[in-house]
């Protein structure tokens, strides 16, 4: 594969991964899994959430991947998809960990024009345990759209 055909599928994985993402939330986080998600809806204070799983398990899958890619003849595509789904979960964890929920402090205190759209919305399927289920690029139900949700002050962690 040459770079630029690996450059490519890195950006494709790296974009697919917002309807996966929203499809994971919706079937698995509040499906099979929602006793493990149930920790970040109604979080104890502790560090750590059950939640917390979640990432652990997608990233070992995402590594399995990789390594099958580097290791197996025939699979070498999966370099660059997993690399695109890596740059995805730093993207995720940024936004919905570091500035959303502000579980680092890197944000304290600060507020981003597009961030604090997503933290509204964000705040939204907090409010409802429904849609949006998305997190980059969130689907906010007509139905929400018009709601009044102060997108500018986005709470210490929610």
């Amino acid at each position: 594969m040459t770079p630029a055909g690996a450059v490519l599928v890195a950006l494709t994985a790296f974009v697919l991964m917002e309807p996966v993402t929203a499809l994971t939330h919706r079937f698995v986080m509040h499906g099979i899994g929602r006793r493990l998600h149930r920790s970040h809806h109604q979080p104890d204070g502790s560090r750590f959430e059950l939640n917390d799983w979640f990432p652990v398990v997608f990233a070992s899958i995402v590594m399995l991947g990789m390594w099958a890619g580097f290791n197996l003849d025939g699979l070498e595509v999966l370099v660059p998809v997993g690399v695109g789904i890596t740059l995805y979960g730093v993207a995720y964890a940024l936004v919905h960990d570091a500035f959303i929920h502000r579980r680092v402090g890197w944000f304290d205190g600060h507020h981003v024009a597009g961030l604090d759209r997503l933290a509204a919305a964000h705040r939204l399927h907090h409010e409802h345990n429904g849609a949006p289920f998305g997190m980059l690029i969130p689907v906010v139900p007509r139905e929400l759209r018009d709601r009044p949700v102060d997108c500018l002050t986005p709470p210490a962690r929610f």
